[in-house]
């Protein structure tokens, strides 16, 4: 059984990291695109916020539909994974125009919502002491198939220098999600501690909200969010601009930028370990802590580029390691009827939130340049480290983590 469960979770995660890759894939090529499209900076956000719009009403849907418990999860996944790597291939071969591509993203976003959220509901079904550890693993690999186009990107093809053309990367991060789905499909199973959960209520949401536990785990989680998506869609712009103002390789800036955030695996799959040891609100605050003060300190080494290369790989280490984290404390202090329910309100509400802080940095590197530009992403941590040693002080605490909190 320990083999079949490693085996299973394995292929889910390799499979998963396939599908990711959806993500970014137009958030990567935005050099490209706006050079030829001449898009500003605030509306070439959009690639990947419409993503995170529609993730969020995926989410949703899903959830009031209650297509988890009424598809079987690798049918769910793979095909949502199908689906996604469709739209996104549209994207490459019909060449819409930016409403065009803005609605196909969202489409994107939306399939991703049946693919992340029921993949983690798989681990569950595998892991009950180390499920820290397991949707650590899950987390992980999604981190790394997110940085994927990144990597896309950075590879000549056909012999030719510079950035590959835009279409190929989402043709090709198009067609490893589409195996990704396949594969789902064909090799991945639920596993013995699959439970029951009931439908989405939406009255659970402001029984959610008004348990303090649970609702502190979500201020956690939400202060996390808040930098999470803003540092994996801007640094990798920053680094393709403070390497080309010192002359140094564009490709070397693309496989950083892809670095910056494939990293984040190996944090998630550490922290996972240590919070099922340690406890989950003691390395949510560490990660918290260090991802933070990354954030500080970023914008003012825009002239050091080894040093900034240096700094974001540590960021981009701490900033997602204690993300399944948070994922994993509700699932332990919620009420068990309504794990499902749990976790779609703290993903819907993190995942808006991800728009706004997306959304402000560009105004910022426009009015005083990439010095200033994360200074407000620290707000998150501080507001996460509040939240989760006050979830620490509570009795309930203790459910998390077998006692460990």
């Amino acid at each position: 059984m320990l083999s079949k469960k490693w085996s299973n979770l394995a292929v889910l995660t390799g499979a998963e990291l396939l599908a990711l890759g959806l993500w970014f894939s137009a958030s990567a090529v935005v050099p490209q695109l706006s050079d030829q499209w001449n898009l500003p900076a605030s509306r070439a956000s959009w690639l990947t916020m419409s993503v995170q719009v529609g993730f969020v009403v995926g989410a949703l849907l899903s959830a009031i539909l209650n297509l988890a418990d009424r598809i079987p999860l690798r049918v769910l996944i793979g095909v949502a994974s199908l689906a996604g790597a469709a739209f996104n291939a549209a994207i490459a071969l019909f060449s819409p125009g930016l409403a065009g591509v803005l609605v196909l993203r969202f489409l994107t976003g939306a399939t991703l919502a049946a693919v992340y959220p029921p993949g983690m509901k798989v681990v569950a079904s595998w892991c009950l002491e180390d499920r820290g550890l397991g949707i650590g693993i899950l987390v992980g690999g999604i981190t790394i198939g997110s940085a994927m186009p990144h990597l896309i990107n950075a590879v000549p093809f056909f012999g030719e220098a510079g950035m590959p053309p835009w279409p190929i990367v989402l043709q090709v991060s198009s067609l490893l999600a589409a195996i990704g789905g396949v594969v789902i499909l064909l090799f991945v199973r639920v596993g013995p501690h699959l439970s029951e959960s009931a439908p989405f209520n939406w009255r659970f949401v402001g029984q959610a909200l008004a348990h303090r536990p649970t609702r502190l785990a979500n201020f956690g989680y939400l202060g996390h969010m808040w930098e999470l998506y803003a540092m994996w869609t801007w640094v990798p712009i920053l680094l393709i601009e403070v390497y080309a103002a010192a002359g140094w390789s564009g490709e070397a800036a693309r496989i950083a930028g892809f670095s910056v955030i494939a990293i984040g695996g190996v944090g998630c799959v550490l922290a996972g370990a240590l919070a099922d040891r340690f406890g989950r609100t003691r390395l949510t605050v560490w990660s918290l802590g260090l991802s933070g003060s990354c954030a500080l300190a970023a914008g003012f080494l825009v002239e050091l580029p080894l040093l900034l290369t240096v700094l974001c790989l540590i960021w981009g280490f701490a900033v997602v390691a204690d993300s399944a984290q948070f994922s994993a404390a509700v699932s332990e202090l919620t009420d068990k009827r309504y794990v499902g329910s749990a976790l779609t309100i703290q993903t819907c509400m993190g995942f808006l939130l991800t728009v706004v802080t997306i959304q402000i940095v560009p105004p910022i590197v426009e009015a005083v340049g990439w010095r200033w530009s994360f200074v407000l992403l620290t707000l998150g941590p501080i507001f996460g480290i509040w939240s989760m040693r006050a979830l620490r002080a509570l009795p309930e605490a203790a459910r998390m983590a077998s006692g460990s909190r």
